[in-house]
């Protein structure tokens, strides 16, 4: 896949999350994933797994919300421990969630970064090479 095609199907998945933040908690790790998310435009009910208290206090923000989730934790071990964990705490309370926006941004950008908070740097690293070719 060239970084052209990337791009589109990078923009697609974001797309898939905006429209999913209108009416799920966004649960990530930090901070700065909040911060990258909001330079490319999604905001809503993000929830910060790590200065929240953790995957059970997530899971029960989520189900006092009312809404679904998506789990949005970056796709290193740390990441992918902590997504295992939002799982299973979400699935007990009956709190339904989308997980597939994270395997898609990790398929695409797993050769730049593992990370949600260098999602806006690859946006723009993306958008600089499409424009060369």
């Amino acid at each position: 896949m060239n970084d052209e095609e990337r791009l589109e199907k990078f923009g697609e998945v974001l797309d898939r999350l905006e429209e999913l933040s209108c009416d799920h908690v966004i649960l990530v790790e930090g901070n700065k994933d909040v911060s990258a998310l909001s330079n490319l435009g999604i905001s809503g009910d993000i929830f910060c797994v790590q200065s929240g208290g953790g995957p059970v206090k997530a899971a029960e923000y989520a189900w006092r919300s009312g809404k679904e989730a998506v789990i949005l934790t970056d796709w290193d071990g740390r990441g992918g421990s902590l997504a295992h964990q939002l799982r299973e705490n979400l699935r007990s309370l009956g709190v339904g969630y989308d997980d597939s926006i994270r395997s898609d941004l990790a398929f695409l950008t797993r050769v730049y970064s593992k990370d949600v908070e260098s999602l806006d740097s690859i946006m723009i690293l993306l958008s600089d090479r499409a424009k060369k070719v």
